[in-house]
């Protein structure tokens, strides 16, 4: 088994002559969690959205699991294990948090679509739901219904049913988009231990989640490859200092 989970060459996007993405060539190390940042407009939901496949690649190649996934039906990607978190992780507003985490974990037993069973059939899935809610902050709303939560708590019951589908590679764009600090914390405890054993790639702007958690960084900037290797390493590269750390570290200070 190669140690690439995913690699794609020359991967581009064009729109009208405009190139979203222009010769991205990215390999993923299994069991890895690999950034992707950059300013605004790099090209970073767009890599993601190629690599699931929602949009087509104006020129190039995905290989995901030494298959090549190039013209795979996004549906199809996302069955062979590749997920990306808005794919599975809707929130059911009129539904409780409970209820929303055990709709995503009965994909695993194989009963998401039994519908003549029981609720009681579900109990079962309790225990894992209440975990997955006190592992984002969610332990006391486990009875209230996700319309009546708040942005970032929206979002952290997002995060905790995609990750009940214990996909083998997970990606996640801005997982802490509009999350408080200890949620931010907490989710960020939780990506870490639900890597082991699986990959994550995600799009992130908060530096110090990129620092904490990341084994490698791309840095994309104008839709292209512009520095990749460790925290260390393209936090000290000139382009990126250029284009995108230096503001971006500023504006970290500014905010505390």
């Amino acid at each position: 088994m190669s140690d690439w989970i995913v690699e794609t060459e020359s991967l581009s996007r064009e729109f009208k002559g405009f190139f979203a993405v222009r010769g991205v060539s990215l390999k993923v190390r299994r069991g890895s969690i690999h950034a992707l940042i950059g300013p605004n407009g790099a090209g970073k939901t767009t890599c993601f959205n190629l690599i699931t496949r929602f949009l087509p690649a104006s020129d190039g190649k995905i290989v995901y699991n030494g298959r090549d996934i190039t013209h795979t039906e996004p549906a199809d990607v996302a069955r062979l294990g590749l997920v990306r978190s808005f794919q599975i992780s809707a929130v059911f507003l009129h539904m409780t948090v409970r209820e929303n985490i055990r709709v995503a974990l009965q994909r695993k037993l194989g009963t998401s679509f039994h519908f003549w069973r029981p609720e009681s059939s579900l109990d079962a899935l309790n225990d894992r739901a209440a975990e997955l809610a006190e592992a984002v902050g969610l332990e006391d709303h486990l009875d209230v219904q996700a319309v009546s939560l708040s942005y970032g708590r929206k979002k952290a019951l997002e995060i905790a049913t995609t990750l009940a589908l214990d996909p083998e590679m997970l990606l996640l764009d801005e997982p802490m988009a509009g999350l408080g600090r200890e949620d931010i914390e907490r989710i960020t405890a939780l990506i870490k231990k639900v890597s082991e054993g699986r990959t994550v790639l995600m799009v992130e702007h908060n530096l110090r989640v990129v620092a904490t958690l990341s084994d490698t960084i791309t840095v994309l900037a104008r839709g292209e490859v512009l520095a990749e290797g460790d925290y260390a390493t393209v936090s000290q590269h000139p382009q990126v200092i250029e284009a995108y750390m230096g503001s971006a570290t500023a504006e970290d200070r500014e905010h505390g």
